[in-house]
């Protein structure tokens, strides 16, 4: 499985101790992909977890490789102000993110998902139209509202 923009890698963590064998954790800034395999090693997970700073899959070839892809992209548009802020700054348009629908879809096995997690702050359309165009038809599978924005996972699986 793989974690796309993994930060400090925290769901890469989670999915091996709930039993996943080997975890790719992935992130475009060399400090949160640091920063993920330090915790990986600190939490006995350096085993099961591997860490590469890469922007979104682009280095990985094209071709079904993983059975699960989770990722929580940055949930704003606008441009970020620094290698840090691209955690929560896409672009406009999202433009940092806009091919991770597309590369995950070409990377997924074809029994595969993707979970994302986005805010309700988030254009909601535009990642929308970007699922569509990668081909998954998505299913809400859970929803928190905390005081001023709710975070919503989708499960996406190819048409």
């Amino acid at each position: 499985m793989a974690d796309i923009g993994t930060g400090s890698g925290i769901l890469a963590l989670a999915a091996a101790r709930a039993g996943a064998v080997e975890v790719l954790a992935l992130d475009i800034n060399p400090h949160a992909a640091l920063s993920a395999l330090e915790n990986a090693q600190a939490n006995g997970l350096g085993d099961r977890v591997s860490v590469a700073c890469m922007n979104l899959l682009a280095a990985l070839p094209v071709r079904p490789l993983f059975d699960v892809i989770l990722s929580s992209p940055p949930k704003h548009a606008g441009e970020p102000r620094d290698l840090a802020d691209r955690g929560w700054h896409a672009g406009p348009q999202y433009r940092d993110v806009a091919a991770l629908f597309k590369q995950a879809s070409e990377r997924l096995k074809p029994d595969g998902c993707l979970y994302v997690m986005v805010s309700s702050d988030s254009d909601l359309d535009l990642f929308g139209r970007l699922i569509d165009e990668a081909g998954f038809r998505a299913r809400l599978v859970y929803e928190r509202s905390f005081y001023i924005e709710s975070m919503i996972l989708y499960e996406l699986r190819g048409r």
